[in-house]
């Protein structure tokens, strides 16, 4: 076996493929830019190199950089994580001509999947089931135009290279498929140095459902099951889970030969991933075929037990797959949410900044990776499974040069039921502050009624969504539980804040019994009656709740039991009360006596200052461009300067009408969220 790899990639996927590597007795080495000195890939390896400056495409994605590095520490191999150089086939290329194993696929299969146009005509030679489309050259929007309606709206306008969304478009007419045909182009064109386009069929209720195919250099295929991957924004996967709840045996089977069909056309050798998208009517197309570990893998070993990157490494050695395809048993239900330090209320922008608090809920491993011994990492066991694949640690900086994603937070248990319930409460215990994160719409979609049944499909986000996330608003059995937890919390808070020494002499506070707990705009009188054990929360209409928790004065974190039932609550504290966080939701929770209830109610309500017209910064990034002057007059959807963060370029455009009064910043400024770039009169 190898005695020492290198790791291609940085934040969790290094981190992941590292604890496989301790686990096999190899050792590792990590490479780091400026940015990523003190990151948690580079404390856990054994040997860490640097390679050169923040930006990716000075340090990371350098060959001649990563091959200085393999040279320097003697390492045997590498592993390519994903995203960087996973799927350069140049990478491989320069890797073999210095005899070291890369953990991946073959050059030549690398070459055939990357190109979307050779990769669909492989996949009709394999009889692989293809969407209907054109796969030769475009010439001109009207060409494109005249194909669209042979093959009939709607229809997909893509650039055959690359991925993640780039150069893509949806034409529903003839004027669509015109834009559509020169925006993709132009798009491709300036990502990828390759404007060739194709078109293809449109699938409607589409479901995004992908095959984990592992291969070895012998021959030898196996498929590992699906995985439903429907829930996106911007073609970016959010949530995933294995198995799908919308296959049945056959179509699972059916899609499970097709994509090791396919593998076995390319030569495939190592673990890789076959995306399809699926109709309401269960017939799947082929999408592409993504020649690396995919950012989701961690679903589908703990339905089946087994460690995908050993199985990477040892396929790299040269050995046999040691399972057939009659060996792979899918068990139980697993979930992964993809927790991204993106500000949900504020259209997903990246958000940067420092980690103040980062306390993840404590991992629990259960299920096939702990019967089967390969449970990366040390974990407490249980009846149900808690994995959480990150790459940052608490006072770590999350940093403008990079992928936005924070942690993979898993969930495995029997049931998808059970699952689901269980990532509920490991996504309301998991503390994090300092920056803008995902975390209430994660919470959202767990306890949204399409995701529960499991009927979602691509468009999930944007029609539940259409405005974007504004949050969660709680229904009443959930108010009143916060509104009995935040009034037992307060009453243990006022009697903590009455022990204090120092209080003036024959001054003794009493605390009452009768509060008043607002919040969500609803005022609930409750009365407590507390014993040792917890309190009784009585509400005005006779209902009591029964609370406990351990909960102290000061903790950021509330378990309490309300009733009998399980709530966490994360908690902040504000004046006369508290912000609390609960799924999804974030509710300022005022505590008051009566009379101050009373007297509440006539206090004048703060209102937001008028930002009409300003353009203010939408997150934290730098000012590429000013496309607009001092006295110009712009119209409504007119470009007016580009704002780029975390490889995202955001043009911002006029909201209306109006005349630019003053530019406060200059191509290059680096602006903080909120900050003013212009006024218009």
């Amino acid at each position: 076996m190898f005695k020492k790899i290198l790791i291609a990639n940085r934040g969790e996927i290094a981190c992941r493929v590292i604890k496989t590597a301790k686990k096999m007795g190899i050792k590792t080495v990590a490479i780091y830019s400026d940015a990523d000195k003190q990151a948690l890939h580079v404390q856990m390896a054994d040997e860490a190199v640097h390679i050169g400056p923040p930006p990716a495409n000075q340090s990371y994605i350098v060959i001649e950089n990563v091959m200085r590095a393999i040279k320097e520490t003697g390492a045997e191999a590498v592993h390519p994580g994903y995203g960087f150089l996973s799927e350069n086939s140049k990478f491989a290329e320069a890797l073999e001509a210095a005899g070291v194993a890369f953990i991946g696929p073959p050059v030549g299969a690398i070459e055939k999947m990357g190109d979307k146009i050779t990769s669909k005509k492989i996949a009709q030679e394999a009889k692989v089931s293809t969407v209907p489309g054109h796969m030769g050259l475009i010439a001109d929007a009207e060409e494109a135009v005249k194909i669209s309606n042979e093959i009939g709206y709607p229809v997909m306008i893509k650039a055959s290279a690359g991925g993640g969304g780039k150069g893509m478009r949806i034409a529903w007419d003839d004027a669509g498929a015109r834009e559509g045909f020169q925006s993709s182009k132009n798009e491709a064109a300036n990502s990828f140095g390759d404007d060739r386009i194709f078109i293809e069929k449109f699938v409607t209720q589409p479901r995004h459902i992908e095959i984990q195919v592992l291969c070895d250099s012998h021959g030898n295929g196996i498929y590992l099951g699906e995985r439903e991957c429907s829930i996106q924004r911007r073609q970016q996967k959010v949530v995933e889970e294995a198995p799908s709840p919308f296959l049945d045996e056959a179509t699972r089977k059916a899609m499970g030969e097709q994509a090791v069909a396919l593998a076995k056309a390319v030569d495939y050798a190592s673990a890789g991933t076959v995306e399809f998208i699926v109709d309401g009517d269960k017939n799947f197309y082929f999408l592409e075929m993504n020649t690396r570990l995919q950012v989701e893998h961690p679903v589908t070993e703990l339905i089946t037990g087994v460690d995908l990157v050993e199985q990477m490494i040892r396929v790299a050695y040269g050995e046999k797959l040691a399972m057939a395809q009659d060996d792979v048993k899918l068990t139980g239900w697993a979930i992964e949410n993809r927790l991204y330090a993106e500000d949900p209320y504020r259209g997903f922008l990246p958000s940067i900044g420092r980690l103040t608090r980062y306390r993840p809920p404590e991992e629990t491993a259960a299920g096939p990776l702990l019967i089967n011994g390969k449970w990366q990492g040390d974990a407490p066991e249980g009846d149900f499974a808690v994995r959480n694949d990150t790459g940052v640690y608490e006072g770590g900086e999350i940093s403008m040069y990079y992928d936005p994603m924070i942690a993979k937070l898993c969930t495995w248990a029997p049931t998808r039921e059970a699952a689901i319930a269980h990532m509920r409460d490991a996504l309301d215990g998991f503390e994090l502050e300092g920056i803008g994160h995902n975390l209430p719409f994660l919470s959202a979609v767990m306890d949204h009624d399409i995701f529960i049944k499991g009927e979602m499909t691509t468009a999930f986000i944007e029609e539940q969504y259409p405005d974007g996330f504004e949050g969660v608003t709680l229904d009443e059995a959930a108010l009143r539980k916060i509104a009995a937890s935040a009034a037992a919390m307060h009453r243990v808070a006022e009697i903590r804040r009455t022990r204090v020494s120092g209080r003036m002499d024959n001054h003794e506070r009493r605390v009452g019994a009768e509060w008043v707990v607002s919040l969500q705009g609803q005022d609930y009188p409750v009365t407590i009656a507390a014993d040792r054990e917890g309190s009784d929360v009585h509400f005005d209409d006779g209902t009591v709740l029964r609370v406990a928790s351990k909960w102290t004065p000061g903790d950021q974190l509330a378990r309490l039991d309300v009733n009998g039932e399980g709530l966490v609550l994360k908690v902040g504290k504000i004046s006369g009360g508290f912000r609390i966080r609960s799924r999804g939701a974030e509710v300022k929770v005022h505590v008051r006596t009566p009379r101050q209830a009373e007297l509440a109610k006539l206090m004048p309500e703060k209102v937001a200052p008028d930002t009409s017209k300003m353009l203010l910064c939408p997150m934290p990034g730098l000012i590429v461009k000013i496309n607009v002057e001092e006295g110009e007059e712009v119209q409504e959807g007119q470009a007016l300067c580009t704002v780029e963060a975390m490889k995202m370029e955001n043009i911002l455009r006029a909201e209306r009408k109006g005349t630019v009064s003053k530019i406060n910043a200059a191509p290059g400024d680096s602006l903080a969220v909120d900050e003013v770039i212009m006024e218009f009169e």
